[in-house]
């Protein structure tokens, strides 16, 4: 592990947020956007030392622990582990590329818009380094103004329906969360996560916390039938408001569900593992349908989503390494394909107005380039062999097999719907007869060099994870293995132990993260 000689983690929480201050001084449009994107290249430049992570150890690196208020046994302690590293990366590397494709898309507000992107960027990574549950919960929620800002300031004509709709939905996660939270400490007497891991719990005292919390990541992610706020987020956002909620919030719900639910609540994971797969499964397919039925771009991208969380829900409750490995592979692609997937319905509206695929269609003529982007994005999330997304699909898929037949038989169609609705959008998009001789209302022009500054990094991870996918696995592998074989010890002994375990789960079974 490389030393820094300063505290990475705590730097990347804090730099965007410090760097709010300088901003309020400037007053053109112009150098507003400058400094945000300088900033940007500048966290990406402090977030270096992560890549000298130490690969083949599931320990916490980067750690970073001051007690905080000692009455309380609260402490402010960060670290992160191959669960974490990725996420925090592709946040980082977002506040650029969402600086950019704001460039010209957003008019108003200038100032506030860029103070919310980077106060943004600071929560998100704060969420995905805290070890200290009240720490993480801070973060939790003070993600959810900057997000509510985007939509409700700088969104569509429903800006404000969408955005009260997110509000309300994830605060009543957020209570939740902090329900679970409070039980846990009057348990435990620490807001330790690492310590809290470590704690054996009556069954039926996991099934309450295991409920309490998986409500509150199931409306995050959003599962089915949580996911009615996140279609009209999407469609009113501005395109960086997108990306953050597709690439970073979605993926804060599943990530919950590994560093909380089945450390903390190994026995309740295990007990409610038939009814979440049950609801992944209802999430793949509803989501892909209704996916195939959408004539605006951004709600088919939106309900995409759904259906491609879903496999990761799946992957997760599998409890084997090869679903569970898919999951995460999933989170990072699903960030990076579908964050590049709604850049590009931005870079299209900015041109024709509309989001509508009948208004954007025949763009193979007058926008080759801009074509050639979506295409390529466009098979990476369906999964095309040789793209990131093939990855991760594959290893849940596999997993699902391992776990039962049936399961994976069932998840198939998903992956088929997925490919039918984005070969439908594209081949309409690049061949289809336009609305008009013009190509539709815009006034088209390829990418402009910015558009393709943005673009070029996401497609390039999209090609080197989906061929060479072995350096993710060395960094995930050593973590994931940790996080089963505890499951597992905790599920067996306490099936061991606990005699009313067998009164709330007479069928619970023992081999679980076989392999």
């Amino acid at each position: 592990m490389i030393d820094a000689g300063y505290p990475v983690l705590t730097t990347l929480i804090f730099f965007p947020l410090a760097a709010t201050l300088p901003l309020l001084l400037y007053k053109t449009e112009k150098m507003i956007r400058w400094y945000t994107l300088v900033i940007g290249f500048c966290e990406m430049l402090l977030a270096a030392p992560l890549l000298g992570f130490e690969l083949g150890t599931a320990k916490m690196q980067f750690v970073e622990k001051v007690p905080w208020v000692p009455e309380w046994n609260l402490n402010y302690y960060l670290g992160l582990d191959g669960i974490s590293l990725f996420m925090i990366l592709l946040t980082v590397i977002l506040l650029p590329l969402c600086t950019m494709c704001s460039w010209t898309y957003i008019s108003k507000r200038i100032k506030e818009f860029h103070i919310c992107l980077m106060l943004m960027t600071s929560a998100c990574v704060g969420v995905f380094v805290a070890m200290d549950f009240v720490l993480f919960y801070i973060f939790w929620e003070a993600m959810l103004v900057p997000m509510y800002l985007l939509i409700a300031v700088w969104g569509g004509p429903e800006r404000r329906y969408a955005s009260i709709k997110f509000f309300l939905y994830t605060l009543a996660g957020s209570t939740l969360l902090l329900v679970a939270i409070i039980a846990l400490y009057y348990q435990t007497g620490t807001f330790s996560i690492p310590e809290l891991m470590h704690r054996g719990y009556g069954f039926e005292f996991q099934c309450w916390v295991f409920g309490a919390m998986a409500l509150a990541f199931a409306i995050k992610v959003p599962m089915f039938p949580f996911h009615t706020w996140l279609p009209a987020a999407h469609v009113q956002a501005p395109s960086a408001g997108s990306v953050y909620l597709a690439s970073i919030l979605l993926k804060m719900g599943t990530y919950g569900f590994l560093r909380f639910c089945l450390p903390i609540t190994p026995l309740a994971s295990q007990y409610f593992a038939p009814l979440m797969i049950a609801v992944s499964l209802a999430g793949i397919i509803y989501g892909g349908l209704t996916a195939l039925g959408q004539s605006d771009i951004k709600k088919l991208i939106a309900y995409s989503s759904v259906s491609h969380m879903g496999f990761v829900t799946l992957g997760i409750f599998l409890f084997n390494l090869r679903g569970v490995e898919g999951a995460i592979m999933q989170m990072l692609n699903h960030g990076i394909v579908t964050g590049a997937l709604f850049m590009l319905v931005g870079a299209v509206y900015e041109r024709s107005h509309s989001r509508e695929m009948a208004d954007n269609m025949g763009l193979g003529k007058y926008l080759p380039a801009y074509m050639g982007f979506f295409g390529l994005f466009a098979l990476a999330s369906f999964g095309f062999p040789g793209t990131n997304s093939f990855v991760g699909e594959a290893l849940v898929l596999f997993g699902a097999f391992a776990f039962d037949p049936w399961i994976g038989a069932i998840s198939i169609p998903g992956a088929m719907i997925a490919a039918a609705y984005m070969l439908r959008l594209g081949l309409k998009m690049a061949w289809g007869q336009p609305a008009s001789p013009e190509g539709g209302h815009g006034h088209w022009y390829d990418l402009t060099p910015r558009e393709w500054a943005y673009l070029t990094p996401l497609a390039i991870l999209v090609f080197y994870i989906g061929l060479a996918p072995g350096l993710c696995m060395k960094v995930i592998d050593p973590s994931l293995e940790k996080l089963l074989g505890d499951f597992r010890t905790d599920v067996v002994q306490v099936q061991m132990e606990d005699k009313s375990l067998a009164d709330y789960a007479p069928e619970l079974p023992v081999a679980v993260a076989e392999n």
